[in-house]
């Protein structure tokens, strides 16, 4: 479902991300991790097709980004770390505008907005302006919008970012139960996150792949960053 290979990139001289690659199949969450300035942001943003690589390949839903850009960014639904919003609307008045940017059918368009509402638990506050909205409300119309076209791929960056502890506990439950039949990368710093959240997890250090595996054989992250020098614990 999502296939990166040998990628890297970089801004003038700096070389950001260096020769990165990763599989994620249908039902899988592949948490992104590293510190701050690792490049977690830098390969999400690639995944989105909103930067290109400088060299190697990102394949997603069988589309080559730079290839099939736009067929890609079909198959993808894409939460930022900062989602911008108009404070102003509502989040269904939100969600029918990002329908009709993403030019989903008028015959299909009211559909899309309930359903998103109804999986991302929406529902009491659809009617509420979203400037009145605490910062978890915020992150579900951000994935509710992620949601609209029914992607096969959700790239979700730093989604538990400023979040309180219930509404933590919320969001992953949430993510948890939308892996089926998504494939999901997750970014994030906390390591606790992924351990709760992830099936797979890569670290990143200086831009390259420090570590990686299958989160079920893995007891602990944190032991694993603790071994990987440079790595801050």
């Amino acid at each position: 479902m999502i296939e990166v290979n040998n990628l890297s990139k970089s801004y003038g001289a700096v070389e950001v991300i260096k020769d990165i690659g990763f599989y994620v199949e249908s039902g899988e969450i592949l948490g992104l991790l590293g510190p701050n300035g690792a490049g977690k942001t830098t390969i999400m943003r690639m995944l989105s097709g909103y930067h290109f690589p400088c060299s190697g390949t990102v394949k997603i839903n069988g589309y080559v980004l730079d290839e099939e850009s736009l067929e890609l960014k079909n198959s993808i639904g894409y939460l930022p770390e900062n989602p911008a919003f108009y404070p102003d609307m509502t989040p269904a008045e939100y969600l029918d505008f990002a329908a009709e940017i993403r030019m989903i059918p008028a015959d299909k368009k009211n559909n899309a907005v309930k359903k998103a509402l109804e999986i991302c638990g929406l529902d009491s506050r659809k009617n509420q302006r979203i400037e009145t909205l605490s910062g978890g409300y915020r992150q579900r119309i951000g994935l509710a919008q992620a949601l609209l076209h029914d992607p096969p791929v959700l790239i979700l960056d730093e989604p538990l970012t400023g979040l309180d502890p219930g509404q933590i506990m919320e969001m992953r439950g949430l993510i948890k139960n939308l892996r089926e039949n998504r494939a999901i990368v997750f970014s994030t710093h906390i390591l606790q996150e992924a351990e709760s959240v992830c099936t797979k997890f890569i670290i990143l250090n200086e831009g390259r792949i420090a570590a990686g595996g299958d989160m079920e054989q893995e007891t602990s992250l944190e032991g694993i960053f603790r071994n990987l020098k440079g790595v801050d614990t």
